[in-house]
């Protein structure tokens, strides 16, 4: 792959961290990679191992794990904070990436997680992908 792709990757990818609440397709960040959509996903999937869709999903489960642990938002609320427009799929692939369902997250106690730096909460609570929750038993 070539350096100006990796570049133009990362850019959509940048997009994709920064606007995660907005409504990315693959035809729109492909746009910002100045690719075809097709070879952006390809290349996308071969430079970050993952889908944009799965990327951009994981980023808004990330945010959504964030404000469900803030507590004052209802799930349905902070889905449609995300960028997600059905909560049922919004549901189905938070319990895929986490091992649970938002509302059991949020109702679970996470006053361990209040002394921890953001920066070190980040990395341990970021959701892992393609079901990977219920192969080891997060929760």
């Amino acid at each position: 792959m070539e350096l100006d792709d990796i570049r133009r990757l990362r850019q959509a990818r940048d997009t994709m961290d920064r606007d995660y609440a907005q409504p990315l397709d693959v035809p729109a960040l492909a746009r910002v990679a100045l690719m075809s959509p097709g070879h952006f996903s390809r290349s996308f999937r071969a430079a970050y191992g993952e889908t944009p869709h799965s990327y951009l999903m994981t980023r808004r489960i990330e945010r959504a794990k964030a404000l469900l642990r803030r507590g004052d938002l209802s799930v349905t609320e902070i889905c449609f904070e995300v960028g997600c427009t059905s909560l049922g799929s919004f549901s189905t692939r938070f319990t895929e990436l986490v091992g649970e369902t938002p509302s059991a997250y949020r109702a679970r106690d996470h006053d361990d997680s209040a002394e921890i730096a953001p920066c070190i909460a980040k990395v341990n609570t970021r959701p892992v992908r393609n079901g990977e929750a219920k192969a080891a038993g997060r929760r």
